[in-house]
């Protein structure tokens, strides 16, 4: 299968983390198709800036000239996402949605790892809309940036690790999901110094991505991710509006 791995940030160095993240786990006959955002933050981490994500995901989808199977939103807010399932006709995963979907299978009550105080309520609100508001056990907030764990993992090895013994020693967590897209990976080398099963967005995108093309379900033909047809948009790119069922 061929998996569209999709930043909606536009940084290349969050791109490479990613796409390293994703092929470790990927299936030795998965394509990794590794693409970023033309517009937008260069690490989203606020609301407006992932309403913008939200669209520069959909016109990196629309642009895309390779075909492929199934698309992995690889941005940890999951801006989008609906969206992007309504535009296509392949399965397409959220990095966020997904992790905590596989935390679900793994313990009873699940913590998450942030990166910054100013998004726990982000990421709250987040996991209450996919139905996880009685398996939340807590989130803990790194004092980081994305930045600042791309030019220096292993200083925040330590935190972020506090963070994951304080989720299951206060709030009795029993699996810890790492939320960002630059946390990818981190769970295969932090497992041995938190007593709980750790979980990372990219690694349960891309295994639920598998299953779903395997699964092979059919394109919805009515409801409210239906494919539109005429639509009528103004001021868009022209490959989006023809997505979109319109003209541009």
């Amino acid at each position: 299968m061929r998996l569209l791995l999709a930043n909606s940030n536009t940084s290349s160095e969050v791109t490479g983390t990613i796409e390293r993240a994703a092929r470790a786990v990927a299936a030795p006959d998965t394509v990794i198709l590794a693409r970023t955002a033309r517009f937008g933050a260069r690490v989203v981490g606020t609301r407006s800036e992932a309403a913008i994500a939200a669209h520069a995901l959909l016109d990196l989808l629309a642009a895309e000239g390779e075909p492929f199977d199934a698309v992995l939103l690889a941005m940890s807010m999951d801006s989008g996402l609906w969206a992007a399932r309504e535009l296509l006709a392949v399965p397409v995963v959220g990095m966020t949605e997904a992790g905590l979907l596989l935390a679900a299978t793994l313990g009873t009550r699940i913590g998450v790892v942030i990166l910054g105080r100013r998004l726990i309520p982000v990421y709250d609100e987040l996991a209450r809309s996919y139905g996880f508001t009685d398996r939340l056990a807590g989130i803990e907030a790194v004092d980081a940036a994305p930045q600042d764990l791309l030019s220096d993992p292993k200083a925040f090895y330590a935190p972020i690790v506090e963070g994951c013994r304080r989720l299951v020693e206060r709030d009795a967590a029993e699996v810890v999901l790492l939320v960002g897209a630059v946390m990818a990976g981190l769970p295969r080398l932090l497992a041995e110094r938190v007593p709980v099963p750790l979980v990372d967005g990219i690694a349960a995108g891309v295994l639920l991505a598998e299953a779903l093309v395997r699964l092979g379900a059919r394109e919805p033909r009515t409801g409210s991710l239906a494919r539109p047809v005429g639509r009528q948009l103004n001021g868009v790119a022209p490959e989006l509006a023809a997505k979109l069922g319109g003209s541009g």
